[in-house]
């Protein structure tokens, strides 16, 4: 992955936002699950460019995941 470090930085806030938008959460709590997050995981490892995609479809995908975690249809 060639992503510069304060980039991705910057995309991981933009992320964590609309997910915590999203679910109507403090930010601390949506920047606690993200980083324990598959999401997280993958785009940082640089599996499959993930950092290249939308920061609204990665936080839908955290979104996702959070729901399967909490069994939220």
């Amino acid at each position: 992955m060639l992503a510069d470090k304060i980039v991705l930085q910057m995309k991981y806030a933009r992320i964590v936002r609309l997910f915590a938008d999203k679910l109507q959460i403090k930010y601390e709590d949506a920047l606690a699950f993200f980083y324990d997050s598959e999401t997280y995981k993958l785009i940082s490892n640089g599996v499959a460019d993930m950092h290249c995609l939308s920061d609204e479809y990665l936080a839908d995908e955290l979104l996702m995941e959070w729901k399967e975690i909490h069994s939220i249809k």
